[in-house]
């Protein structure tokens, strides 16, 4: 029994998959707030289908591209799941969701050039035919790119079935294609006083 989970665009996105069916999948759409959503709705899911966390075999979980914030979010309480579960987590890209599940632009992500993830202001994160992977001005050529379905209840299903098919390997890492749009201060830090000066 896989649980997989997605929070790195605006939503809240998790499935659970039996075998071959997916038990249960919900999708909230939210740009506020994944943080506190994320666990009761895993529980809710759970408790949907008669579920136990002492169920699941492993966890899934979509690494990115997209929110910094989000990404990290998902990561971190796959890894920990799993630790406390001992069971192995799997980390899914957006552009593997692309060459594995429902796509629009091309038809079908595998006979795409270009596999592209919306991003923010009309920007794109784009997996070149040689894997790399930059990002840059949305892609207008839908003959030679995929793009995610935008339906996450479809997409969270195939982040489920791609971890069902991983061999387990290295635990889930973010898949940051640029730094975060948040910046340090730049105001100076404090200046810290010696017990001799105070």
């Amino acid at each position: 029994m896989i649980l997989a989970f997605d929070t790195s665009g605006p939503h809240c996105a998790a499935a659970l998959l039996g075998g071959d069916h997916i038990l249960a999948a919900r999708v909230e759409a939210m740009k506020k707030g994944r943080a506190e959503r994320l666990m009761p709705l895993l529980e809710e899911l759970l408790a949907e289908t008669g579920a136990a966390w002492a169920d699941l075999t492993r966890i899934g979980v979509g690494i990115g591209p997209g929110n910094f914030t989000g990404i990290r979010l998902a990561v971190s309480a796959a890894r920990g799941l799993a630790l406390a579960l001992k069971v192995p987590a799997l980390g899914v890209s957006g552009f593997e969701i692309i060459r594995h599940g429902p796509v629009h632009g091309a038809g079908t992500g595998t006979g795409a050039l270009l596999a592209v993830v919306p991003g923010p202001r009309e920007q794109a994160y784009i997996e070149q035919p040689d894997g790399s992977i930059a990002f840059g001005p949305m892609v207008t050529d839908p003959a030679g790119a995929a793009c995610p379905d935008d339906d996450w209840q479809a997409n969270i299903a195939t982040l489920a079935r791609i971890a069902a098919a991983k061999t387990p390997g290295p635990r889930p890492a973010p898949l940051y294609v640029k730094p975060a749009d948040a910046a340090p201060a730049s105001d100076p830090p404090p200046v810290i006083l010696d017990a001799d000066d105070a």
